[in-house]
């Protein structure tokens, strides 16, 4: 298996970090194919909890070389952080086990100021962004304007580069009645982390595919899920780049021959961050009861930014969506233990809108928020699952909601998660 794609089938948060830490056990190579530190993936070892934001998961397998792919966006100083956060926790991410595409575009100071001016300037309509200047950097990427990795290796061209760039960022936030930013403190402060990831830098796609010719296996981590995709999501309530597989290929520079296996990742329920629609979203009690407490990390709460997700029950519709937009060859189910105790376990696996029952997710945005869900009901079990490690260890209500979702998604779920620990994978 050349290549293997991660890919959430939700709206992000379906818990990617964590199956992509399985998978890298199994892998030479971990890539991050997308997105930037607006990510946040959770990774359980043992007594330690490691709270990933931009760095592959595959960096707490020791064999894996990890790299961050041409598709991301990087914040230098957040990044040096989280390095130093890892290797203070005794994690090796010295150059050579830790690459950084020459081709990444850098998430730079202003582009914050103006992700934080334009949520602002939307009021009540804003998207709910995680204000990392995620969009912002994207947007300089397709306007040519952007500033990418490579300009690290002269750290002093850099800061000159980063100083106009701010500069320039200012005429818009002072237009728009924003407080400017100072070019040379944001120069500064970015300079030093640019001297420190300056021997990170290398051409990972030149990279890739050697070691695919070599036979190596790749592991794809992307960020986000389906429903956030530029192209394929809830626009505009998505995220800036491609988290589904087309974004794998262009976001890493890797051919599509390579892949053969795209792994769903979908919870056994459904959460979203911020606006947009949710037809099988619930609200009071029931979602109280599937958020959570928030006093641990397997709570509904925003790795990232600490917000409480949106929950609901799973919708069969968007995992179809996803399903097709992908070509997964199977799908992992993870948090299925958060349904014990429930009597009874709805899916979603229509919409009604007008009158009219619809087999697939709308076209527009605005019909999306209309739809109301058609449901299924499976019984419940009361059994916690946390001691499962083998499939007979399952309630059978439990592998009868498991089997209904294979069956109407016509894909193995041969994968599911009863807790955040590592050896909490239960395989059938």
């Amino acid at each position: 298996m050349p290549a293997t794609v991660v890919i959430g089938a939700q709206w992000g948060d379906e818990g990617k970090g964590r199956v992509a830490d399985w998978l890298a056990a199994q892998s030479d190579v971990v890539a991050r194919y997308a997105g930037g530190d607006n990510a946040g993936h959770t990774v359980y070892v043992g007594d330690q909890v490691f709270k990933l934001h931009l760095i592959p998961s595959g960096i707490l397998r020791d064999q894996a070389v990890c790299l961050l792919g041409n598709g991301t966006v990087i914040n230098p100083v957040n990044m040096v952080k989280e390095m130093e956060g890892l290797r203070a926790a005794g994690v090796d991410v010295s150059p050579g086990r830790l690459l950084i595409s020459t081709r990444a575009h850098i998430i730079a100071p202003a582009h914050i100021a103006l992700d934080a001016a334009g949520e602002k300037a939307r009021g009540a309509d804003k998207i709910g962004t995680t204000l990392r200047g995620i969009g912002p950097a994207y947007t300089d990427k397709t306007n040519r304007s952007g500033l990418r990795a490579g300009q690290m290796a002269d750290p002093e061209a850099f800061a000159d580069a980063l100083y106009k760039h701010t500069g320039a960022a200012n005429e818009r936030l002072v237009r728009d009645g924003n407080d400017p930013l100072d070019p040379q403190k944001s120069a500064e402060e970015y300079i030093d982390a640019a001297y420190k990831l300056k021997p990170y830098l290398a051409d990972t796609s030149a990279y890739l595919n050697a070691r695919l010719r070599e036979g190596a296996v790749i592991l794809c981590e992307g960020a986000q899920g389906t429903m956030l995709d530029i192209d394929h999501g809830d626009y505009p309530f998505v995220t800036s780049s491609s988290p589904t597989v087309g974004g794998a290929l262009t976001g890493l520079g890797i051919g599509a021959r390579w892949v053969d296996r795209v792994v769903g990742v979908a919870k056994a329920f459904s959460t979203r961050v911020g606006s947009g629609p949710f037809p099988t979203e619930v609200e009071g009690e029931l979602a109280a009861r599937l958020r959570g407490t928030g006093e641990n990390f397997w709570d509904e709460f925003g790795t990232t930014t600490g917000r409480p997700r949106r929950c609901g029950w799973l919708d069969m519709l968007i995992l179809k969506y996803a399903r097709d937009v992908n070509g997964f060859t199977e799908l992992v189910l993870t948090k299925l233990d958060v349904l014990s105790g429930l009597p009874e376990i709805t899916i979603g696996v229509g919409y009604e809108i007008d009158g009219t029952i619809l087999d697939g997710i709308p076209v527009t945005t605005a019909d999306q928020m209309r739809v109301k869900p058609v449901y299924e009901t499976l019984p419940g079990w009361d059994e916690p699952l946390g001691s499962a490690r083998t499939w007979n260890d399952l309630p059978k209500a439990a592998c009868a909601y498991i089997d209904r979702i294979a069956e109407l998604l016509e894909i193995p779920v041969n994968t599911v998660s009863v807790g955040p620990e590592r050896d909490q994978l239960v395989q059938r």
